[in-house]
């Protein structure tokens, strides 16, 4: 099964960071009620105040659908406002089975 990975880099302040993890479970739980495709998350802390957001999506027209909606509930909305700035986005694919 090929699926859609979103790949989002960004900034946070490093006295946002725990804010950060809190709001993380308010915005999955308002991309599972509302974002069809949504299959999981992940972020990974990486050096220098920058994370990686890696986002799975059932399709490309799924990964689009969210994109379009931004921040339209308050667990998304209080997620994005803790970010300082983007660093990189972009989208790729799995191919093949992992395991």
């Amino acid at each position: 099964m090929t699926t859609t990975m979103e790949l989002t880099r960004f900034r946070v302040a490093p006295d946002n960071a725990e804010r950060l993890l809190a709001a993380r479970p308010g915005m999955l739980a308002d991309f599972r009620a509302d974002r069809a495709g949504f299959l999981g998350a992940r972020l990974v802390r990486l050096p220098r105040d920058e994370w990686l957001d890696i986002v799975e999506w059932r399709s490309p027209e799924d990964r689009a659908a969210s994109a379009a909606k931004g921040g339209n509930l308050p667990g998304i909305r209080a997620f994005f406002e803790l970010i300082d700035e983007l660093v990189s986005a972009e989208d790729g694919t799995t191919e093949g089975s992992e395991g």
